[in-house]
């Protein structure tokens, strides 16, 4: 009998929706200190700036909803890709279009992170075994004039107009 009751209180426990966090809890005011100290990325930065990580290479520039990107990934021997677009920022979704290849890569603050597959047409900008899959960079600089500085590994400005 103890063991129904118990099972019947466990049940019962798990109907309740979680209670929704204000944003004036302590959880809500810890959460934004450490945003503002640095400690947690906040997912409404401004994506403009430069971006790398290892021989990955990110150039964004505007501060609009809409946005110019570059794209450089160089492995060295004729083994790379190089794009120019337009990123298309909707909550921590970036819609990446260089022409026909389209990509919806993930934002967070501090870093860009493409997905692990991306369509056939982004094979086109890509010579070699390259690819724009899975490309990760992390935030190098928010100054437009070092993302404008950026270039392909054949000397091609990737954020200027």
């Amino acid at each position: 009998m103890r063991a129904i009751l118990l099972l019947a209180l466990v049940v019962a426990g798990c109907d309740r929706a979680p209670s929704a966090t204000t944003g004036d809890s302590a959880g809500a005011r810890l959460e934004a200190a450490a945003e503002r100290a640095g400690i947690v990325s906040d997912p409404e930065a401004p994506l403009e700036g430069a971006w790398a990580r290892d021989t990955d290479r990110l150039c964004v520039v505007g501060t609009g909803k809409t946005s110019r990107i570059g794209v450089s990934v160089d492995y060295g021997e004729d083994q790379g890709c190089a794009a120019t677009g337009v990123a298309e920022r909707e909550g921590t979704a970036l819609r990446l279009t260089f022409g026909d290849c389209r990509i919806v890569a993930q934002y967070d603050g501090d870093r860009i992170v493409f997905p692990a597959t991306v369509a056939d047409a982004c094979q086109a900008l890509c010579t070699g075994r390259a690819t724009l899959a899975a490309v990760t960079v992390d935030r190098q600089s928010m100054a437009r004039s070092e993302a404008l500085t950026l270039r392909s590994s054949k000397g091609t400005r990737l954020c200027s107009s």
